[in-house]
């Protein structure tokens, strides 16, 4: 009697040995933190970088805020670096932080079509590496002018691009579908613990070491180096090309994906398919609501939390990656959760992806409005900003994997689609944040959320109502043809009219 393949894997990693899907999980884990990492940096670096304005900027009288929080101790807050260099208003700070997003929307598609064509490997770490640079160079981009450090932004946005589409393709070829929920969940959570890190370090370093602002720029880009030098000796773009993999687990990922070597003979992208496929559409949608929402918090919520509520550099960074830090647990629990359903049959596929990107959508909404309205009480808004974003790890094992759901073989090009019209909202938020809050005024950020809430809810039920889970038809274009004869009539005999038949083709 033949060993089943779960088996197998057991015996195997009871023989203390790591899965290479699983090492490679690990190493996908620390590609999207340090992304995470490099890209969130300067959001909580930049209100230390510019000056403060109190009264005037330029020659334009700001208004006073009427729900003004009293500052610490009844004094101005200050920066920690009294050279304060630049002198950027709200809307230039916008276009800095939006910068990097017209870049890393554009790089998505062929990066998709790349690591199709040739393998995810060096498409994912060549574009980190890429970014990994540039963000070392940043003090020098920023010294040199505004507009410099834009266009190095938009080149890091770039870089970063490819990183989520050649995951995908990865992830296709590694990973069984009933783990996807378990280490895609782990994978695409490293953006919660790149931000979390990022953002915690940074306010730290601000506060507490000598060298400036620039030190974290160095530090982090230096850490995406050393994970592209790892990354090189340790993954490999699929089963078949990996040299180290052993015969346990080649058997158990061939009898549950199917194949253990890319397909490199892919039929042509089904483009028009996909242009009229309404479940793609839904999830386009759905990943645009998600996306308005998480960048509101994660690029501008540093901002508040300087502006509005007068934390200090430290706190600011803590507390700015408090929610993400509790969606990490969510987005783990969560994936454990929907393999665990999906493992007892408790629920279809296509309805736990709706179900889950609702409870996604919904409680951030909630949480950021709340906050908003919670005043100038400073652990109610942390905490209830935290609570609400704790509810989008409930994103990572629905809506971020129905990419692979729809289509195994097109995944990179369909996650290019899907995660790169989404960060559009990463180019529209921060610069309409910048017209939206001049004053910086508690009652204009309120009006922030308000909005972030309304789109990420409507988003939310056009996906349930065009979203699924099931495998598309132009997964296969070249599938093969099922002919079926249907005899219409019949001879005086009794038997069938060989004249008069009715024959019928459909893709298996």
């Amino acid at each position: 009697m033949p060993v089943p393949p779960e088996v197998k894997v057991q015996k195997f990693v009871e023989k203390g040995c790591i899965p290479q899907r699983y090492v490679f999980g690990i190493m996908g884990f620390l590609a999207v933190a340090n992304a995470y990492a490099m890209r969130s940096v300067l959001s909580v670096a930049i209100t230390e970088m510019v000056v403060v304005h109190h009264g005037m900027l330029g020659n334009r009288t700001l208004i006073p805020d009427p729900m003004a929080c009293p500052a610490p101790n009844g004094a101005q807050v200050h920066h920690v670096n009294p050279e304060n260099e630049f002198d950027w208003d709200e809307k230039t700070q916008g276009y800095i932080l939006s910068a990097f997003f017209w870049g890393y929307v554009l790089t998505h598609l062929p990066g998709g079509q790349l690591a199709e064509k040739f393998g995810g490997k060096q498409t994912l770490g060549l574009g980190i590496l890429c970014t990994s640079v540039l963000t070392i160079a940043t003090p020098f981009a920023a010294r040199a002018g505004p507009w410099w450090l834009i266009v190095t932004r938009f080149i890091e946005g770039l870089g970063e691009g490819t990183t989520f589409p050649a995951l995908n393709v990865l992830l296709a070829q590694w990973v069984p579908p009933m783990e996807r929920g378990k280490l895609g969940a782990l994978v695409f959570a490293g953006n919660q613990i790149g931000t979390v890190v990022s953002s915690t370090l940074t306010g730290l370093m601000l506060q507490h070491f000598e060298g400036g602002w620039p030190l974290v720029f160095y530090f982090f880009g230096a850490l995406g180096c050393l994970w592209y030098i790892i990354f090189c000796f340790t993954c490999y773009n699929d089963p078949a090309s990996h040299p180290h993999i052993s015969t346990e687990e080649r058997e158990y990922l061939s009898e549950t994906i199917g194949c253990l070597k890319r397909r490199e003979n892919l039929a042509p992208t089904p483009w028009k398919a996909m242009a009229l496929s309404i479940p793609l559409w839904g999830l386009i949608l759905g990943q645009i609501g998600h996306d308005w929402a998480l960048f509101t918090i994660q690029t501008d919520l540093p901002k508040y939390m300087k502006s509005v509520m007068h934390f200090t550099v430290a706190q600011n960074g803590f507390l700015s990656s408090l929610p993400f830090l509790v969606m990490w647990f969510t987005a783990l629990f969560s994936g454990w959760l929907s393999d665990f359903l999906l493992a007892h049959k408790v629920i279809n596929v296509t309805l736990l992806r709706k179900i889950f990107t609702t409870i996604a959508s919904v409680g951030p909404a909630l949480g950021s409005l709340a906050a908003s309205y919670a005043g100038c009480d400073k652990v109610l808004v942390a905490t209830l900003f935290a609570v609400g974003m704790a509810f989008m790890g409930f994103f990572y094992p629905s809506l971020k994997v129905n990419a692979l759901d729809l289509s195994p073989n097109y995944a990179g090009t369909l996650m290019a689609i899907v995660n790169g019209t989404g960060a559009i909202a990463g180019v529209i938020t921060p610069t309409l944040i910048g017209y939206l809050t001049p004053n910086s005024h508690m009652l204009e950020w309120r009006m922030v959320f308000w909005i972030s809430g309304g789109v990420v809810l409507i988003t939310n039920v056009l996906y349930c109502i065009m979203g699924t889970a099931v495998i598309q038809p132009w997964n296969d274009p070249t599938g093969t043809q099922e002919e079926t004869v249907k005899w219409k009539s019949t001879t005086e005999d009794g038997l069938p009219d060989e004249k008069n038949i009715e024959v019928t083709t459909k893709k298996v």
